[in-house]
């Protein structure tokens, strides 16, 4: 039985530091799902159930797969004070001008996204329903992540400005609390003509987030004492230590619908990615 109790420790985990969260992730993929035109909607929401059990899958395959990690995160500010300059944004490019161990050690997650779409337009040309249904489940994942902003930050926990644990804090036990009440009916998805570009976009966007995220958090820190911040909550059997309700409302008043924004701009975008892959793959009947 010792196996069981490590599998729940590393899901656990995952939840905690690795992304959006279970709840979130599923949240999204299954958003996204009703933002899609027809013909294309009914074949999502036939496999609507799958698409957002599926969301989670890229964060389980980290402990099976060395090479996933790498993409959920991009450590911009890894690459000098103008990254956006700096780095090209096609992958050949970067590997050419930085070298391909040094883009995997800070990420890749721009990249992946474009790839995973690739791979989708070729899947939806092929009418394989299983590689549709499962890219566009991880795809969903890792545009998701690309809006979270601390997926773009060395300081991706806080733990280099002494805020350990607002990753978490950020992009899972605020969503667990205060995400039934956003709205999520965010417009039609529309076709995006620079898949590659786009996810630039994205990482540019939220990577200038994270400063208020920890400045925030940090100044908010200050008005609670650490009994007020913190408690002790009963996780997949697991004793855990976690944010208040107190501060969490507090912070999540303070980030003024920022969780939000980010949740629905990733339901839109991922609706539109699946849309594009669509119609560049030449609106194949399904």
């Amino acid at each position: 039985m010792r196996w069981i109790v490590y599998l729940s420790l590393a899901l656990c985990l995952t939840v905690l530091l690795c992304s959006w969260g279970f709840h979130a992730h599923r949240i999204i993929n299954k958003s996204a799902v009703f933002t899609l035109p027809a013909p294309l909607a009914g074949f999502y929401k036939t496999h609507v159930n799958y698409i957002s059990e599926h969301a989670v899958d890229p964060d389980k395959r980290r402990y099976a797969d060395p090479q996933e990690g790498e993409r959920h995160f991009i450590d911009m500010d890894a690459y000098g004070n103008n990254p956006f300059d700096s780095i090209p944004q096609r992958w050949q490019d970067a590997i050419d001008k930085i070298t391909i161990d040094t883009l995997k050690a800070h990420g890749i997650l721009p990249w992946q996204i474009y790839f995973s779409y690739t791979q989708l337009v070729n899947a939806f040309k092929e009418k394989n329903i299983k590689r549709i249904l499962r890219i566009s489940a991880d795809l969903g994942h890792y545009i998701a992540d690309a809006h979270s902003p601390l997926h773009t930050t060395k300081n991706y926990n806080g733990q280099l400005t002494g805020q350990e644990g607002i990753h978490a804090f950020w992009e899972s036990r605020l969503p667990e609390l205060y995400a039934n009440g956003y709205n999520f009916f965010v417009g039609r998805a529309q076709y995006i003509d620079a898949p590659l570009s786009k996810a630039w976009k994205i990482i540019e966007h939220s990577f200038s987030l994270t400063d208020s995220i920890l400045r925030i958090e940090r100044q908010l820190s200050k008005e609670f004492s650490p009994d007020q911040k913190y408690i002790f909550e009963n996780r997949n059997n697991i004793l855990t230590r976690t944010h208040s309700k107190p501060y969490s409302k507090a912070y999540h008043l303070a980030l003024s619908g920022m969780v939000e924004r980010q949740m629905q701009s990733s339901i839109i975008t991922l609706g539109s990615f699946w849309y594009s892959a669509w119609v560049d793959a030449g609106q194949p009947s399904l």
